[in-house]
């Protein structure tokens, strides 16, 4: 096993503090030192597990194989820089014998160019490697992303230059050859069972087909094209038909408002020989008629050993795994109840699913069981942890990923009572500052229309002292997520975790609040009515945030911030522009501040003159609206290569703030990205905050 690479604080900024109301018991480097873990997956074989490991910006695959009383741990890339380039796109050869992977790139937006926030002179170009499973024999396939090897493993498909492209792996000297010229921004590679045929889906703005090469013949069918939008193939065990999901397009206007209802969506079947189709099941108008999957990065469908399809779908109001013949008919719930399932794994022998939910405890996750026939669940987690991606080993083992209060998301099995064990403690450094974390609790408040609103309070040690303290509200980003009772499983909001503790360390009582417009409390709270460009209706969450921390004994009502990224970003500078009475100061990370600039990042054809009625209800929802309100100091953070919110609009904001005379500052990283890829500039941003708080709020409070 190779010795974990070690902590140095020597290169990273180290900024001067306020001096808090009790001193630090440990730093920012500290809390955000331990690994964060993704990408779990399951050998082919045997129980062996893999797994991405970004340790303080150095990512690197490991590979843990069951041994003696535990697992036996190794290292299979050799990345020891904070350098900025990603790994991902992993995939297991057949024998379990080698990994395949993409490095270097940006993995939420493949088709842009490769980031480079290092400022490497050399640039950074997106390549597939391929390295034996105990770290040796690495070699450089060629460019390209997502790859995907034949069942026999003497094949890797990958995408370059938005192509498909493939190379004989049982060649050593073999170079990749294009096989296809075909329009479209394709992804979802995907081989028969049989080896016989690869399918791909191919985008092509309004509408979206499934595709299917045949490498013998070498033709290219699409099958049952239409003018709707086709996606997420499936393979039936037999290789002889795929199925998917067609959805109709979106002709409603912009991003980021509500949609409770559509023309329905569709579950479909075609035959790979002819290419026909035929619909199996469609969903009903009404409730559920919006397409919407699982969080999960893998398949939303499963074919099941029987011939069931498994698919999700918010046919009540919130999103379950449903199961309908492959011959069609009525579709059954298999995970009834008021709570969401989210991410889900299938046995090799296609006869069990476990997935993950909140049902009974709607701020964690936990694992559950179920036969793809139906029959009733079985809760194979509880307690007081989170548990989500789960994966099932070739050996029937079920590994997940896990968190908790204390310690971040990490590798674990379930052994045969369902009792859970972590695969590789080890990894966790010395210095993490586990015993010294507050475990957050559960509240649930009024936003200003009356509306519940769930979050996590971390209330320091030191606040039970009787005297009021500084405060700090925090939203998260997308909006399309959920903040849990414990560390999360998305990178972004792992590191906003670490953050909330960082400043609850320094004596802030931080509130984390899960506005409308997140996941996790069904379709209506994510659909929430007036939400984002069209009325901005989570600003009644920012208000009842501020108003239940303001009534609180323990908090200094006239010492409250505010921070968030992203979407978040947006709602802390709504908070300072329309409530500056209420927020003394705020750190605003890469936030939207004019719904108009945004909708056009996400929608290229978007013309805000279409619709003037549309184009002024984006403006009125943008913080930028009411700036001339704002009073209350900002901390604008951004990095200039953003590729989810223009740099633009913290120009803007800047400009106007500079123009009527507010106090902000700025920190702008350039050539880096939206979700900061390299370490040292989480350190330095969160640094930055935190040090801006204390001087706005806490520095007060002395």
């Amino acid at each position: 096993m190779p010795r974990l690479a070690a902590v140095v604080f020597a290169s990273l900024p180290m900024l001067a503090l306020a001096a808090p109301a009790s001193a630090q018991s440990f730093t920012i480097q500290q809390v955000m030192s331990a690994p964060f873990c993704s990408a779990l997956q399951a050998a082919p074989k045997g129980g062996g597990l893999l797994w991405i490991a970004n340790e303080q910006g150095k990512r690197n695959i490991y590979v843990a194989e069951p041994g003696g009383s535990g697992y036996n741990l190794h290292r299979v890339t050799s990345d020891d820089a904070d350098d900025g380039i990603d790994i991902g796109d992993i995939t297991w050869t057949p024998d379990g014998t080698k990994v395949i992977y993409a490095r270097g790139g940006d993995f939420e937006f493949p088709e842009e160019s490769s980031p480079n926030p290092a400022l490497l002179p050399q640039g950074v170009t997106q390549e597939v490697w391929i390295v034996d499973a105990d770290g040796s024999n690495a070699r450089k396939l060629g460019e390209g992303r997502a790859p995907a090897v034949s069942p026999d493993g003497a094949t890797v498909a990958f995408l370059k230059t938005d192509q498909i492209w493939t190379l004989d792996l049982r060649d050593t000297t073999a170079k990749p050859a294009q096989i296809l010229h075909t329009r479209g921004t394709l992804g979802d590679l995907s081989w028969s069972p049989n080896g016989k045929y690869l399918a791909f889906t191919s985008d092509r703005g309004d509408h979206s087909f499934i595709g299917v090469y045949t490498p013998a013949s070498q033709t290219l069918t699409y099958l049952d094209p239409s003018t709707e939008h086709d996606g997420n193939p499936v393979w039936s065990p037999d290789s002889q038909q795929i199925a998917f999901t067609r959805v109709p397009p979106d002709t409603t206007g912009v991003h980021f408002k509500p949609r409770r209802t559509a023309v329905p969506w569709s579950l479909r079947i075609a035959d790979v020989a002819t290419g026909t189709g035929r619909e199996i099941w469609r969903a009903h108008d009404g409730v559920g008629s919006v397409f919407h999957g699982t969080e999960s990065d893998g398949p939303q469908l499963f074919w099941s050993a029987d011939g069931h399809i498994v698919f999700p779908w918010e046919g009540t109001g919130w999103l379950h795994l449903y199961s309908v013949a492959s011959t069609g008919g009525a579709a059954t719930d298999l995970t009834p109840g008021w709570f969401e399932v989210d991410y889900t794994a299938f046995s090799r022998d296609r006869k069990t699913l476990v997935y993950s939910s909140n049902q009974d405890d709607i701020d964690r996750r936990h694992l559950w069981e179920v036969s793809p026939d139906g029959g009733s669940p079985r809760q194979l987690t509880h307690g007081e942890g989170l548990e989500v991606i789960p994966v099932l080993a070739a050996d029937g083992t079920v590994a997940v990923l896990r968190s908790d209060a204390k310690l971040p998301i990490r590798p674990a099995v379930l052994d045969r009572t369902d009792n859970l064990h972590d695969v590789a403690p080890q990894m966790i450094p010395a210095e993490f500052p586990a015993s010294k974390l507050v475990t957050p609790q559960q509240v649930i408040f009024n936003a200003a229309d009356g509306l519940q609103i769930h979050g996590q309070l971390f209330v320091p040690a030191s606040a039970n002292d009787g005297k009021k303290h500084a405060a700090v509200v925090f939203f998260h980003g997308g909006s399309r997520r959920q903040m849990l009772l414990g560390w999360h499983y998305m990178d972004y909001y792992s590191d906003a975790y670490a953050m909330n503790q960082y400043l609850a360390s320094l004596g802030y009582i931080v509130l984390s609040v899960n506005y409308r417009s997140g996941i996790g409390y069904g379709l209506n709270f994510r659909e929430a009515l007036n939400y984002g460009a069209t009325g901005a209706s989570e600003f009644n969450d920012v208000m009842g945030a501020g108003l239940y921390l303001r009534s609180r004994a323990d908090v200094d009502g006239a010492h409250i911030g505010v921070w968030g990224g992203s979407y978040g970003g947006f709602l802390t500078a709504m908070a300072l522009a329309k409530a500056s009475d209420l927020f003394a100061a705020g750190v605003d990370l890469h936030g939207v501040h004019d719904w108009v600039l945004e909708l056009g990042n996400w929608e290229p054809n978007y013309k805000p003159d279409a619709d003037p009625n549309a184009e002024r209800l984006a403006w009125e929802s943008s913080p930028l609206a009411y700036v001339k309100d704002w009073k209350s100091p900002v901390l604008l953070i951004q990095g200039d290569d953003d590729r989810n919110v223009q740099f633009a609009n913290t120009v803007r904001l800047a400009a106007a703030l500079r123009a009527q005379g507010t106090p902000f500052e700025e920190h702008v990283f350039p050539d880096e990205i939206h979700g900061f890829l390299l370490w040292k500039d989480w350190i330095t941003a969160y640094s930055l905050g935190a040090d801006f708080f204390n001087r706005k709020l806490m520095g007060a409070t002395q």
